[in-house]
């Protein structure tokens, strides 16, 4: 027949072609963020953003009604003792197992410290100041900790976006170093950056501690003992140091309210965070909290914002921005696609 003639057999021009459809891929093919880069937004979006409100409402809060510093601890500790109810229905020890046991509670030590700290320097230098030297100790320590215990390098993209936000934060705190006085004034203020600086320290060291535990519901009990320790700390504290006040405006209510809840929320994404990226590339990526705090200065709190705190928030953001396409990547059949 002449339909078996091979030159019988060319397709049809004729007749319109269907439209073609890409070819589906499977979904272990598809591409689906990497462990770092969900880290790090983690970190961004549920924990720097959330605790860029943390320092202006505790200031609206004293502004209200003079709350002290370890009362607000106390209040953001009880917010942690719920968790408590989730272990136990999940059957799990609130203190977890007894071979991680101790390293579970110095890691809620270490945070306890480290946000006592500071409170503590918010009371003797600008609450901006004090959080920036924080957040700048706290990274620089963690990315040498990381080299000489875990062994743990870094590319130059993120050697130059840890060192850009550094910088950042230099801008920012360097006109209130420079301005220091002499007397007893100048030595409580000196005070004061050495316990923020001590506070980025021993939060560096808590997040160390935290990635090497390992064993189920891991999050949820060190979210527990954070409170459990903040609270048997701050108690006592509170009565031999200061003095008890009772908030009598709605204002401080909602205050400590959402500090409860913003820290809450910031204390478990950062921990979430530190075990899928390096611990230094989150704290450099919660330097977002002082941009955010800038931010609310100026326009909720209505203070003076300096040309340096714009330029240094601009580094700040630059340099996250890098960190952060740096470690943009994607998983497919088990390889990572830059």
């Amino acid at each position: 027949m002449a339909g078996s003639h091979p030159y019988f057999n060319l397709p049809d021009f004729t007749q319109p072609s269907p439209p073609s459809t890409p070819p589906s891929l499977p979904s272990h093919q598809r591409c689906r963020p990497s462990d770092a880069t969900k880290g790090l937004l983690v970190a961004l979006l549920g924990g720097g953003l959330p605790a860029g409100f943390v320092g202006p409402f505790s200031r609206m809060a004293y502004q209200s009604s003079h709350l002290p510093s370890l009362e607000l601890l106390l209040c953001r500790c009880l917010f942690h003792l719920p968790i408590a109810l989730l272990l136990k229905l999940r059957g799990d020890p609130l203190l977890g197992p007894p071979d991680v046991r101790g390293r579970a509670c110095l890691h809620a030590l270490l945070n306890v410290l480290s946000i006592g700290c500071a409170y503590s320097a918010v009371q003797v230098v600008p609450a901006g100041n004090a959080a920036t030297v924080r957040k700048g100790s706290s990274t620089v320590c963690s990315a040498l900790l990381a080299l000489c215990l875990e062994s743990q390098g870094l590319s130059g993209y993120d050697w130059c976006g840890l060192l850009g936000s550094t910088l950042g934060l230099i801008i920012i705190v360097g006109p209130g170093l420079g301005t220091l006085q002499e007397g007893t004034t100048g030595l409580y203020t000196a005070l004061g950056y050495v316990l923020a600086f001590l506070g980025g320290l021993a939060l560096s060291l808590g997040l160390l501690v935290y990635r090497s535990l390992d064993f189920p519901s891991c999050l949820p009990t060190v979210a527990f003992l954070f409170g459990l320790v903040g609270l048997v700390g701050s108690v006592p504290g509170l009565f031999v140091l200061q003095t008890p006040v009772l908030p009598n405006d709605p204002l401080s209510w909602s205050c400590v309210g959402a500090v409860g809840i913003l820290a809450l929320v910031s204390f478990v994404c950062v921990s979430y965070a530190v075990t899928k990226a390096h611990p230094a590339l989150v704290c450099a990526v919660l330097h977002s909290e002082v941009v955010v705090a800038l931010m609310l200065q100026y326009y909720v709190l209505y203070e003076t914002v300096a040309p340096s705190d714009i330029m240094g928030a601009g580094v700040v953001l630059g340099s996250i921005a890098i960190i952060t396409a740096q470690n943009l990547s994607c998983e497919r059949e088990g390889q990572v696609v830059e």
